[in-house]
């Protein structure tokens, strides 16, 4: 039996993904903290969770997660110093997913969860790494630390003196930081893009960030989009997502090592998703404005368009990037493995299928359903 794996973020979209790789390739037993009054009720959002990502499998898989109550906001998760030290002398790896990822927090609720967090994870892999068992802290963050940089960002860089959009780049920022002090751990960072749905049945769990743009097209909402049609859009699938995570933890060989999950040279940009959206649904695709221009176009917009501009305002930041993530670190590791990128084009229209059969998250579809249909 192989050690334990205490894994945040389980019952999170790109954490159940990760948990299902763990569980269907390796022997590893599983610790789960997840937040809730007590362990029977962490154990209860943990089995939803293996009954919605395995379908009537999942049985034999729960007794290999063990749910405990645990909280990111509270001092030491909200374990007693007995639980921290009886699962500090158990754990063998940790991966760190859970976070915030909304862009609209306030940045002292964004560093609560993303930096504080991380801060009091870390403490219980100093723990761990203390009783000599931790051989691994993976840190998920995101590619978009480099902020504002223009231009290519490689899989060493950090610090380019970038400025932030919003509190989530900052404060995932400020938590690779944080990690990088612990210069003690054996340490790797994983930096994922734009995370969308599977690329063999579209299922996602979660709809948001390219998702409000998308669905706004499929109402005809938007004449026009603040964006250069030329922009990178760097856009990643759950599924290789997970894989890549899994991939990567499986070896020593990143250690202190910092990896882009993302599709670097297959990324797709402006002009191709508003083309292919728009031929999906079938309408004429909106104009695609500098935002300057935009903003005096925007005067002309009807209720209902400016109220869908509102709700997709902190996205479209991201339409006009000149940002290039370079992974060619990640992709040493993971090609010969069989695991590659494919370009967003080459799934799109399976993303929107499921988008709609689902009507955008209002009728859940699990994730064994969408993967079986």
């Amino acid at each position: 039996m192989s050690g334990e794996l205490l894994l945040t973020g389980a019952t999170g979209f790109v954490g159940m993904e990760v948990l299902e790789r763990y569980l269907e390739r390796s022997d590893h037993r599983i610790i789960a903290p997840v937040r809730a009054a007590d362990d029977a009720a962490a154990a209860e959002r943990v089995h939803a969770t293996l009954r919605g990502v395995f379908g009537i499998r999942a049985r034999r898989y729960e007794r290999r997660v063990q749910a405990i109550a645990a909280d990111l906001l509270e001092p030491d998760l909200g374990l007693s110093p007995a639980r921290r030290e009886e699962i500090a002398g158990r754990v063998e790896q940790i991966i760190h997913v859970a976070a915030s990822v909304s862009f609209a927090l306030p940045l002292d609720q964004a560093r609560a969860i993303n930096l504080d967090g991380t801060r009091r994870v870390l403490d219980l892999a100093e723990l761990a790494h203390d009783r000599g068992g931790l051989e691994r802290y993976a840190h998920v963050s995101t590619a978009y630390v480099a902020g504002t940089h223009r231009g290519r960002f490689r899989e060493c860089d950090y610090d380019v003196a970038q400025t932030f959009r919003n509190s989530y780049e900052q404060s995932k920022f400020e938590a690779e930081q944080l990690v990088r002090s612990r210069r003690d751990l054996p340490t790797m960072i994983l930096r994922p893009s734009i995370v969308v749905g599977d690329r063999r049945s579209g299922w996602t769990a979660a709809f948001n960030v390219l998702y409000w743009p998308l669905r706004a097209f499929a109402r005809g909402l938007y004449p026009a989009v603040p964006a250069i049609p030329s922009a990178p859009v760097d856009v990643v699938s759950i599924d290789y997502v997970a894989d890549a995570i899994y991939e990567l933890c499986r070896s020593d060989a990143g250690i202190g090592q910092t990896y882009h999950i993302t599709a670097g040279p297959k990324a797709s940009n402006v002009a191709e998703v508003v083309e292919l959206t728009s031929r999906y649904f079938k309408r004429p695709p909106p104009r695609v404005l500098p935002p300057a221009e935009f903003a005096e176009c925007a005067k002309s917009f009807t209720g209902v368009q400016r109220s869908a501009l509102r709700h997709s305002a902190a996205y479209f930041p991201y339409f006009v990037l000149s940002t290039e993530f370079d992974n060619a670190a990640a992709r040493a590791r993971l090609e010969p493995a069989g695991i590659a990128v494919s370009p967003l084009a080459s799934y799109l229209e399976r993303l929107l299928d499921f988008a709609t059969r689902s009507r955008w998250g209002k009728r859940p579809i699990g994730r064994a359903e969408a993967l079986t249909a």
